[in-house]
């Protein structure tokens, strides 16, 4: 009886020992699998937080959840849900550049049918505001309500306009179209302005 119980211990020390050395042998892989997934979070870059957050969020929450287990030394958990939790982390990449492409062409749209209005608007509201400017600096006298630093602003601001819608056109001829919009905006904005302080009715 003597014999078997020590044969006993003797065969749970093994038993034990075994056990160790195969966490032991887990850990590394383990470990490795965590730093393959954290790479490819990271490849994905900043487009996957700008354009696919929800999908990084669920990656890195499951990376979380993998780096509990290893604390706590599941090493077996961590290697059957790594492959999985691989493909998705490998996907964001792919992942963020279409929902990128389609934010860009959405916003190309955005600016483009912007263009459109602008383009109808501005060159004829350039030229009023143009004609109006080149009749009052002809004139002896301006008009009642008109003081010469108003009228002097609105001249400025119809030169600027100009030289700006330049730009505008210049950018869209490239196919710079966030550029040409920004301008042509701005080109808006003054001559609302000019329109205003000539005592115009502005569009």
């Amino acid at each position: 009886m003597k014999f078997k119980s020590v044969f006993a211990g003797f065969f749970s020390l093994v038993i034990a020992a075994a056990l160790l050395a195969g966490c032991a042998n887990q850990m590394e892989p383990a470990k490795k699998a965590i730093a393959d997934i954290e790479a490819a979070v990271a490849a994905a870059g900043p487009d996957a937080a700008q354009y696919i957050p929800d999908q990084l969020q669920a990656v890195t929450t499951q990376v979380a959840d993998l780096k509990m287990k290893f604390d706590q030394k599941d090493y077996k958990g961590v290697l059957a849900a790594a492959p999985a939790l691989l493909a998705q982390a490998q996907g964001l990449t792919a992942a963020a550049a279409s929902a990128k492409q389609a934010a860009e062409a959405a916003a190309l749209e955005a600016f483009n049918s912007e263009w459109g209005t602008l383009a109808a608007d501005v060159p004829a509201q350039l030229a009023a505001v143009t004609s109006r400017v080149g009749i009052l600096s002809k004139s002896k006298k301006l008009p009642a309500g008109l003081d010469t630093a108003s009228f002097e602003a609105a001249k400025s601001g119809a030169d600027e306009a100009k030289a700006l819608w330049d730009q505008a056109t210049a950018a869209q001829a490239v196919g710079n179209m966030e550029q040409a919009v920004m301008a042509a905006r701005q080109v808006k904005e003054k001559l609302n302005a000019a329109m205003a302080g000539l005592g115009m009715s502005a569009g």
